[in-house]
C-alpha cells in the first residue's frame, strides 16, 4: 500500500487546495449575487465573471515558463499567492462597475496563476503515482463545500455585502498555506525531451485542449448564472449552497475511487463520458429545474461534468507533458482551456441571460459539451485506445 506520510508530504499539500477551494467557493457560487446586489445587469456580472477568468489565458503560462525556467516553483507560486491577496483587497475602496472590473482582472491574474503551478509541483511529488492525486484534490472539494453551505447562514445576518471580506479572508489563508510546503526537484529526464511547442503540434494534444476549451466554456452558464438561477425559480439562499454542496460531494465520492477507474479505463474513454454527462446535465437543468427530485439528480452529476472531467485531465496532461514541461502543461490546460473556455462561456451566457432567456442558454451549453464529446471520442479515446 502507498504510504502518504512517507512517500509525499500529504496533509501539507492537502491544506493549500482547502483553502484555494474554499476561495473559490466564495467566489463561484456567490460573486454573481454580490454583482447583482451592486445593481449590476446580467451582461455586465458576465463580462466581470468573463474578465475574472481572461487573464488565464496568459497568466498561467507566463508564471509557469518563468517557474520551469528559474526551478522555484514553490516561490512562483507564494508571490501569485500574495499578489492576488493583495490586489483583491482593493475591492474595498469603491464598488463602481469600471472599478470592480479592474480590481478582478488584476487579482485574476495572479489568482488564476496559483493553482496550475500548484497542481505540477503536486504532480511532481506523486511521480508515478499520479493516481493518488484525487485523494489530496478531495480536500479542496471539502474547503468549497464548507464555503457553499456556511454562506447562506451568513448572508442571512450580514447580507451580500460581506462576500468580499469572506473572499479576502480566504485568499489570505490561501496565501499562508504556501509557506508549509517546499519544493520538489523535477525528475532527471534526457536533453532529447521534445519542446513545448513540438508537443502542442500533435494532433491528440490539440484535440486535448480543443475538448477542454468547449467543456469550460459549457460551464459558463452554470457558473456564472446557477445561484441566480435557482433564486429566481423560488429556492432559498439556503437550499441554493446546498445544491452546490451536492454536487461537490458527489465529486468527492468520484475522487475517493477516482484511482482505480483510472487504472480500469483510459482518460480519453473517460474524458468523452464526463462530457456526455455534461451536455446531459445542462439539458435536465434547462426543462427541468423546478422539479426537486430531477434537480438533485443534476447535481449530482457534478461528479461527472467536473469530478471524472478534470481527474482524466490532469492524468492526460501529466502524459502529455513530461518531466520540466509539466507547470506549461498545467498552464495551459488552465490558460487555454479554463482562459478561453471561460471567457467565451461567461460573456455568451451573460449575453444569452438577457437575449434568449435562461432556458436557451442552458440547452446551448449542452450542445457545446456534445460536440466536445464527439471530438473526444473521435480524436483522443480512439487513439488511446489504439495504443494500448
Amino acid at each position: 500500500m502507498f504510504n502518504k506520510d512517507r512517500d509525499y508530504p500529504y496533509y501539507r499539500l492537502s491544506i493549500f487546495y482547502l483553502f484555494f477551494f474554499t476561495a473559490l467557493g466564495v467566489f463561484v457560487p456567490y460573486w454573481s449575487l454580490y454583482l447583482q446586489y451592486l445593481h449590476f445587469s446580467a451582461g455586465e456580472i458576465g463580462e466581470i465573471m468573463a474578465l475574472a477568468m481572461a487573464s488565464k489565458i496568459i497568466a498561467p503560462y507566463l508564471w509557469g515558463w518563468l517557474a520551469d525556467h528559474r526551478e522555484q516553483r514553490i516561490s512562483i507560486i507564494r508571490i501569485t499567492a500574495f499578489l492576488s491577496t493583495f490586489f483583491f483587497a482593493g475591492i474595498f475602496i469603491q464598488n463602481d462597475y469600471y472599478w470592480v472590473a479592474l480590481i478582478v482582472t488584476c487579482f485574476g491574474f495572479f489568482w488564476n496563476a496559483c493553482l496550475p503551478l500548484f497542481e505540477g509541483l503536486t504532480l511532481n511529488y506523486l511521480g508515478d503515482h499520479v493516481a493518488e492525486y484525487s485523494h489530496i484534490r478531495i480536500w479542496g472539494s471539502v474547503g468549497f463545500i464548507i464555503a457553499v453551505i456556511t454562506l447562506p447562514l451568513v448572508f442571512k445576518i450580514y447580507g451580500y455585502g460581506i462576500i468580499p471580506i469572506l473572499l479576502f479572508a480566504s485568499l489570505l489563508l490561501m496565501s499562508v498555506a504556501t509557506f508549509i510546503i517546499s519544493d520538489k526537484p523535477y525528475p532527471i529526464k534526457p536533453l532529447s525531451q521534445k519542446n513545448i511547442w513540438q508537443i502542442v503540434r500533435q494532433p491528440v494534444v490539440m484535440a486535448f485542449l480543443v475538448v477542454c476549451t468547449l467543456q469550460v466554456a459549457s460551464h459558463g452558464a452554470y457558473y456564472t448564472f446557477l445561484s441566480i438561477y435557482l433564486i429566481d425559480h423560488g429556492y432559498s439562499s439556503i437550499v441554493t449552497g446546498w445544491m452546490w454542496a451536492l454536487g461537490v460531494i458527489a465529486e468527492i465520492i468520484l475522487f475517493i475511487v477516482m484511482h482505480r477507474i483510472l487504472k480500469r479505463y483510459n482518460a480519453g474513454f473517460l474524458l468523452t463520458i464526463a462530457l456526455l454527462g455534461t451536455a446531459l446535465r445542462w439539458v435536465l437543468l434547462a426543462f427541468f429545474v423546478d422539479y426537486l427530485a430531477i434537480l438533485l439528480f443534476v447535481q449530482t452529476l457534478h461528479a461527472i461534468s467536473f469530478g471524472l472531467f478534470h481527474a482524466a485531465a490532469i492524468h492526460l496532461v501529466h502524459d502529455l507533458f513530461p518531466g520540466r514541461l509539466q507547470s506549461r502543461g498545467q498552464a495551459l490546460y488552465a490558460g487555454l482551456c479554463f482562459g478561453i473556455g471561460g471567457v467565451a462561456g461567461n460573456l455568451l451566457s451573460g449575453y444569452g441571460w438577457d437575449s434568449v432567456g435562461a432556458m436557451t442558454t442552458f440547452l446551448l451549453s449542452g450542445v457545446v459539451a456534445l460536440l466536445g464529446s464527439l471530438i473526444a471520442w473521435i480524436f483522443i479515446a480512439r487513439s488511446e485506445m489504439s495504443t494500448q
